[in-house]
């Protein structure tokens, strides 16, 4: 029997794991191994929810969002019981090499795995679109979750600006401020508030007086899900407290940023990870995170890569203050 090499994804799902899927297969059987994939993240190990995978497995994917294998959050793998349940479903099946895609807690699962049974081979793909994993300039999905989302505040722009409003528009974020900031960079926004600064209503209050001095009609503030001031709808509270001017409105764009077909840059992405991931695991790599760095793919061991959040870049902060003028 051929050697089984396993693909699963986990945590929230993130456009462009179904190119990683499709690359982890093909270059899986490009090196004679036997793919198979895990259904449901670590729930499907616990369930031993596999199937063995072909080529055809993975045809007309690569264009497609969310993942084909699906994916969650599993309280089972927690526990000791649950991971001996998935460690004896892996030796049932044959399988000694992992890919898990996913993020921060992927990977804490997949460490406390390791931990456990060290004989297995693991290794991570960054799926997430909040792009706060250190060890990688880009996770998998963030590009397409900001497009999505500038598109969004492209759209309200139209209506901003007809309506003579103040829209809030909430992101995805609750720990980061990775897309708040890319979006609100892209679109041109006025403000953008993220979780990683403290929120300074007077600054806010500034900017948009000074549009209003300058007779400008319409504004845009993006706000990520997880900021202090309590996402779009709080902030509009306190901004009419303080701006009666301005008609403000909140939009919660929330879970449409995960779906539809990912971009090039996302296809790409999820293609080279999951191609190199296979690679890497063959040569016996274990314990590490797949990432791209300065156009470079590395591997970031899964407690560096988990230790912590990526830091939003300050020029991109700067530049939403400088260019709001």
């Amino acid at each position: 029997m051929k050697e089984r090499l396993g693909v699963f994804c986990s945590g929230g799902d993130s456009p462009g794991m179904n190119a990683a899927i499709r690359a982890v297969v093909r270059t899986a059987l490009y090196l004679g191994y036997e793919p198979v994939g895990i259904y449901r993240g670590y729930d499907g190990l616990i369930d031993a929810e596999m199937q063995v995978m072909d080529a055809n497995s993975v045809s007309g994917i690569i264009q497609r969002g969310g993942s084909i294998l699906r994916a969650g959050r599993s309280k089972r793998f927690l526990t000791e019981e649950g991971r001996a349940q998935a460690y004896k479903n892996l030796k049932r099946w044959n399988i000694s090499r992992l890919v898990a895609i996913g993020g921060d807690g992927t990977f804490r699962g997949a460490a406390a795995f390791l931990s456990e049974y060290p004989d297995l081979q693991i290794l991570g793909i960054p799926g997430t679109i909040d792009n706060d994993l250190n060890g990688t300039d880009l996770t998998l999905g963030f590009d397409t979750a900001v497009n999505i989302a500038v598109e969004a505040v492209d759209r309200l722009q139209d209506t901003a600006a007809a309506m003579g409003r103040l829209f809030l528009v909430e992101v995805m974020g609750r720990d980061s401020g990775f897309i708040a900031l890319h979006t609100a960079v892209a679109s041109g926004a006025e403000a953008v508030l993220i979780p990683e600064t403290p929120t300074d209503f007077s600054a806010i209050i500034k900017v948009l007086e000074r549009g209003w001095q300058r007779k400008r009609t319409s504004s845009i503030i993006i706000v990520a899900e997880g900021d202090e001031a309590g996402g779009a709808l709080k902030t509009a509270e306190e901004l009419e407290k303080r701006f009666p001017h301005y008609e403000i409105r909140a939009t919660i764009l929330g879970h449409i940023q995960r779906g539809g077909a990912p971009t090039a840059i996302d296809r790409i992405l999820g293609s080279k990870l999951g191609a190199v991931a296979v690679e890497r695991l063959h040569e016996g790599a274990s314990g590490a995170m797949v990432g791209t760095w300065a156009n470079e793919i590395i591997l970031t061991p899964f407690e560096r890569a988990i230790k912590g959040y990526a830091s939003p870049n300050p020029l991109l902060l700067k530049l939403v203050e400088v260019l709001s003028l």
